[in-house]
């Protein structure tokens, strides 16, 4: 983690200091006074509801090296400060204090960083990279969902200082947001697994959501440079269809080199032959730009887990992990949980619990994999509302439900308000019996329906946004 002496937290953030002991080391950084320890430094947030310069005094009275308001101490804030030896600085945006902050631990770190934005597959990918490049580095990797412009300043700042590569996931709900995530954490390389329709609501429409993403090449330098012993690189889905446009717009200008991931000989690194096995994982032949190539098989269920793998498989080949590695780890690999796990719930039947979240493109993918893996019993599908979708809510979900239709399900149950019903409505208009198409209103209603209608020979996807709920249906059949 950072380790920092007070007398350097003005030069490297632009805080104002007003008091403490300037060659006092700092270590870490929280934004929770509840998580403050010996010589942290607590930032304090403002909020609607709760204010972090409030609990100041508790964080000084924990041990924390230094505190950062965003209003004027007290006197008596001082005072306190001064007894315990502990640095005040006060800023006008706790945000950029970390992501300035997080920026001079990086530069002085020296490691390989790693950036991973998309509208879906970031968290396999991310996941995919860590498992295979830890077996030849020190890695440090996104927890959770610390992909935000306060969690991913966070992550750098608690890399350990011998952290060789680290892979930092970058979300994003508006534009702007990837760019500061991208000069703060200046990545060498960094990946775009797909343009999709998540935030298509906030953004408006997909060429946007491109341009958004595209922002994190706005941190790495060109290609031309040996920067800290990499030349930088963009790996991008070669069948993505605003692939070409992050090319010309922005990749090319910056000078940057391009790795196209996909299932076809135009891309450099490729899948081919592609079988889903009895258990629904996936088996191909990858092949790489040198020439290189190898049959495998991935342990995460779905075809749609193929290009992610790739995106990962492509950064790791370049960076010296051997193929037989790579070909072990795939075997083995085990990604962040709710997304396209398959478990046993306690009646025997296989519930595809990819409850995580949703997008149109996911949905399809999941309806995919429901359709093809074996079943003997009933194939169901529990899909929730999708959200960030705005004026293209109704649209999308009609698509949705109208690709479910086609996959002759034995049951769809939708979970939600109106778009849910927007979903069933379409299912129905292409042809789904009335008797096989039901609307509830919230998971609840949905675990009182169906956790005991479930036959031990089902299989069973529950999948749909956060705001849904539907991973408590899940532990419910489970």
């Amino acid at each position: 983690m950072i380790e920092i002496a007070v007398k350097y937290l003005e030069r490297v953030t632009g805080a104002k200091p007003w008091t403490g002991n300037a060659d006092r080391v700092c270590r870490g950084v929280v934004i929770d006074s509840r998580e403050v320890s010996q010589d942290s430094i607590f930032v304090a947030f403002p909020g609607e509801r709760v204010d972090g310069n409030d609990f100041a005094a508790s964080a000084i009275e924990a041990g924390a090296a230094c505190v950062v308001l965003t209003c004027e101490p007290a006197r008596d804030l001082i005072k306190a400060a001064d007894r315990h030896e502990c640095a005040v600085f006060t800023c006008e945006d706790p945000t950029q204090f970390l992501l300035d902050l997080a920026q001079g631990y990086r530069a002085r770190m020296r490691c390989t960083v790693i950036g991973v934005t998309g509208s879906i597959g970031k968290t396999t990918t991310k996941d995919t990279l860590a498992a295979l490049l830890s077996t030849r580095y020190r890695v440090h990797v996104t927890s959770g969902n610390h992909n935000n412009l306060i969690g991913m300043p966070l992550t750098i700042l608690s890399a350990p200082r011998d952290t060789e590569i680290m892979i930092l996931e970058m979300g994003m709900d508006g534009f702007g947001q990837i760019e500061r995530l991208s000069r703060c954490a200046q990545p060498t390389y960094s990946v775009i697994t797909k343009i999709g329709t998540s935030h298509i609501g906030l953004l408006g429409s997909r060429e946007n959501i491109a341009r958004a993403k595209a922002e994190i090449l706005a941190g790495m330098p060109p290609s031309s440079e040996n920067f800290e012993g990499h030349h930088s690189a963009l790996v991008l889905n070669g069948e993505d269809d605003f692939t070409p446009f992050i090319i010309e717009n922005f990749a090319k200008p910056a000078g940057i080199e391009v790795i196209l991931c996909g299932m076809t000989d135009d891309d450099d690194v490729s899948a081919r032959d592609v079988e889903l096995e009895q258990d629904g994982c996936p088996s191909f032949t990858i092949s790489f730009e040198d020439g290189a190539q190898f049959r495998t098989h991935v342990s995460i269920p779905g075809a749609q887990s193929v290009v992610n793998v790739l995106f990962a498989a492509a950064l790791a080949h370049r960076l010296g992990v051997a193929q037989y590695v790579i070909d072990e780890q795939f075997a083995k690999l085990e990604i962040t949980g709710r997304r396209t796990e398959v478990r046993i719930s306690a009646c025997g039947a296989r519930i595809i619990d990819d409850s995580y979240n949703a997008a149109p493109e996911s949905m399809a993918a999941a309806l995919d994999l429901l359709a093809k893996l074996p079943a003997t019993g009933s194939r169901i599908a529990v899909l929730g509302e999708m959200g960030e979708l705005g004026c293209e809510g109704e649209r999308l979900h009609a698509l949705t439900g109208a690709y479910a239709a086609a996959k002759k399900l034995d049951l769809l149950v939708c979970v939600g308000g109106e778009n849910a019903g927007h979903m069933a409505a379409a299912a129905r208009l292409m042809g789904m019996p009335e008797d096989r198409v039901r609307v509830l209103p919230t998971t609840d209603a949905a675990i009182a329906r169906l956790s005991h209608a479930i036959a031990s020979d089902d299989l069973v996807l529950v999948k749909g946004s956060r705001f849904v709920g539907l991973d408590r249906f899940v532990e419910e059949v489970c």
